[in-house]
């Protein structure tokens, strides 16, 4: 029987993970269908208007889907976690005030844009889409926000266990708060575009002159293929700010056991935290150092500098973390091989290789991004606030808590399987089998 704490845990880590899939396509999937409709507007491809009817017709699917697994996560956040709300409540209130108005005006506008064909002039019917797009990246951002709180809290202050003098907009604009939401955001397009163009291209390969499948691989490498790129660039950034804010996740993430100056890159690996070693792994000398701190002599700070009760879970950090970034690289090379193709104008449909790259691909945008967030979450341990409050007393007293989290899981076991199902019916079959040259 898994103790309450690691239930309760489990429950929640479950939960984000299911949730997480339809945020990140919440953001990226509106853009996909406002970049066809405006590509039908301005060329009049009958093509791209009926890309855009089914996108938005998926994006309503995972958006009612999202919302309801979005509305479970803060039920649980207050059944779960009370000793957490309790203090983290009247300071990270805004930004999910926020979200919430982002939500309901992606909300009403998708309403506007799925019942506004033939009602509302294309313009006006375009500018809706847009908001769709804008608000939902919003909203993602505002929670991205408030989960970079946790990570490096600011804007109070704790007396006597009491929170004081509470700065909403100061814990807002937090140490963390930049570099994960711009590394969330470009996660997000580049799951989403990328996953688009591997299903598209997986059709290509069946059908090469199918031209509904080769223009919905277009935009989706549009959208996709230049937030892959910039996704490295973003994660270098975000992990300088870990370095500095949460040295022992970063030392966790790079299986640092030992305080080091000329620190090594380590790639791959099984880290023993009891050994204190890292095994199988690839060390590039110096690289550690000079990709954090720009200096080959710096310093990095082990785990030998954290007391041993408030180390991570090293070996589900490191490889959670080594997994998210060869995934990054996979799809910012297919990205940036599919952007090449796409400007220099050659035939989608003659590069086997590239669509193989492409259907190969489908899925590890979403595999990395749920890396990511075990890399974030399981690295704060045992802190759920850091250095605030730790996970342990945050937790309900309720008993019994495994009981709801195999309830909840065999829940959201259906609930992927419906979606998936529907989702294949409206968006990943096409009975257009139109002429390449046609547009």
């Amino acid at each position: 029987m898994l103790p309450d704490l690691l239930a309760a845990r489990a429950q929640m880590g479950m939960s984000l993970a299911f949730h997480i899939v339809f945020a990140v396509v919440g953001i990226a999937m509106p853009v996909l269908m406002v970049v066809a409709e405006w590509r039908w507007l301005r060329g009049g491809d009958a093509v791209y208007l009926e890309l855009a009817r089914r996108w938005a017709k998926g994006t309503a699917v995972l958006f009612a889907v999202g919302a309801v697994s979005g509305t479970v996560l803060s039920f649980e956040l207050g059944l779960l976690w009370p000793g957490f709300m309790e203090v983290a409540g009247p300071i990270i209130g805004m930004p999910f005030s926020l979200e919430g108005f982002a939500f309901f005006t992606e909300a009403i506008f998708l309403g506007i844009y799925l019942y506004g064909w033939n009602r509302i002039s294309p313009r006006a019917h375009l500018v809706a889409g847009i908001f769709v797009a804008v608000s939902g990246a919003l909203s993602g951002v505002f929670v991205v926000i408030a989960n970079a709180w946790m990570n490096a809290p600011t804007g109070f202050v704790l007396l006597g266990g009491r929170v004081t003098d509470v700065d909403p907009l100061g814990a807002m604009a937090n140490g963390a708060a930049l570099s994960q939401t711009l590394h969330m955001t470009l996660a997000a397009y580049a799951a989403t575009g990328l996953t688009v163009a591997g299903i598209h291209a997986r059709h290509l390969l069946r059908d090469p002159a199918n031209a509904f499948h080769l223009k919905a691989l277009k935009v989706a490498l549009v959208v996709g293929a230049p937030a892959a790129l910039l996704q490295p660039l973003s994660g270098d950034v975000a992990a300088r700010a870990v370095a500095r804010l949460q040295p022992a996740k970063f030392a966790a993430m790079e299986a640092v056991f030992e305080t080091t100056r000329a620190a090594p890159l380590t790639i791959g690996g099984w880290p023993d935290p009891e050994a204190g070693r890292t095994y199988f792994a690839v060390e590039i000398p110096g690289a550690l150092s000079l990709l954090t701190f720009h200096d080959f002599d710096a310093e990095i700070a082990g785990l030998d500098q954290v007391p041993r009760d408030d180390w991570p879970n090293v070996t589900a950090v490191h490889v959670s973390f080594q997994l998210m970034v060869a995934l990054g690289l996979y799809l910012a090379a297919v990205g940036a091989w599919g952007l090449a193709v796409l400007v220099r104008g050659r035939d989608f449909a003659g590069r086997r290789g590239l669509l193989v790259a492409l259907v190969l691909g489908t899925p590890m945008g979403f595999v990395a991004t749920e890396a990511g967030w075990m890399v974030t979450e399981l690295g704060r341990q045992p802190w759920v606030i850091q250095g605030v409050m730790r996970t342990a007393d945050a937790v309900t007293p309720m008993p019994g808590l495994v009981v709801p989290f195999l309830g909840f899981t065999v829940l959201y076991l259906v609930l992927a399987g419906v979606v998936l199902t529907v989702m294949r019916r409206v968006i990943a079959h096409s009975p257009m089998a139109l002429d390449v040259d046609g547009g």
